[in-house]
């Protein structure tokens, strides 16, 4: 009887395990892709942008969004090392934000662009790190017409003087 009951409840924990580790399997946050052919043309003109300035690109997604709703993206980043950010929202949202965080989670940049600025839905800026580190960058935009957006985001790294171009 003690053996019965003794498999019963070991069965049962094990279920109980499996069903908890299934459960937060599901409530893992992954970022999706989305469609940027209406980005094709901005995003290839910065890449041989920045290519001419002496920057690599090191990392490039597309990511669906919801409007009014942070993005983090963790990435390290090294001391000394003149890197490029570059974020294009929806054209159609009316207010784009970028912040990003050192590792001790001090904000280090924030820029704002709203619909109608010269700059419209693309925001970029320099930025060198006083040490290498993991760096987040929150990428925010919101629309009031659209839950879900797509954005697009893209690091460079300068890796060549000026007037060098990367291919």
């Amino acid at each position: 009887m003690l053996k019965t009951l003794l498999k019963f409840i070991s069965g049962a924990m094990l279920a109980l395990t499996v069903g908890v580790q299934s459960s937060q399997a599901q409530d893992v946050i992954r970022q999706q892709s989305c469609d940027i052919s209406g980005y094709t043309t901005a995003i290839d003109s910065i890449k041989q942008y920045y290519g001419e300035r002496g920057f690599s690109l090191l990392r490039e997604a597309s990511m669906t969004m919801e409007s009014e709703y942070e993005m983090p993206i963790v990435m390290p980043m090294t001391q000394g090392t003149w890197y490029q950010f570059v974020f294009i929202g929806d054209p159609s949202s009316r207010l784009y934000e970028v912040r990003m965080y050192d590792y001790s989670e001090k904000e280090v940049i924030f820029k704002q662009n709203r619909w109608g600025d010269v700059d419209g839905n693309i925001i970029n800026f320099d930025y060198v790190p006083k040490f290498s580190e993991m760096h987040m960058i929150k990428p925010v935009q919101v629309n009031k017409k659209k839950k879900k957006l797509c954005g697009y985001v893209m690091l460079f790294k300068r890796t060549a003087p000026p007037g060098t171009e990367q291919k």
